[in-house]
């Protein structure tokens, strides 16, 4: 996903933290991989680091990537409105 998808993406989904209440940001910031799909991204990462991952591969490593930073986005903005509540 490019940049430009990317900043669509986050600009479509905007409301979601636009009208995030304290108890959903809270929620919000307990977002993690469940261990199965940590193992997995891990799974990904070592292989793109050696260079052997295949294009299939790298479109599912890139979606990983893509949504962490979008989460971090929506975490980053829950402790925004809970240090402002």
């Amino acid at each position: 996903m490019s940049q430009t998808a990317f900043a669509l993406l986050e600009k479509s989904l905007a409301p979601v933290s636009e009208h995030m209440t304290r108890e959903a940001a809270r929620e919000v910031l307990q977002m993690r991989a469940t261990p199965d799909v940590q193992s997995r991204i891990d799974q990904l990462a070592d292989k793109c680091n050696e260079g052997h991952l295949t294009p299939d591969e790298r479109s599912e490593y890139e979606m990983f990537v893509w949504a962490g930073q979008y989460i971090s986005s929506l975490q980053l903005k829950a402790r925004k409105l809970l240090a402002n509540a």
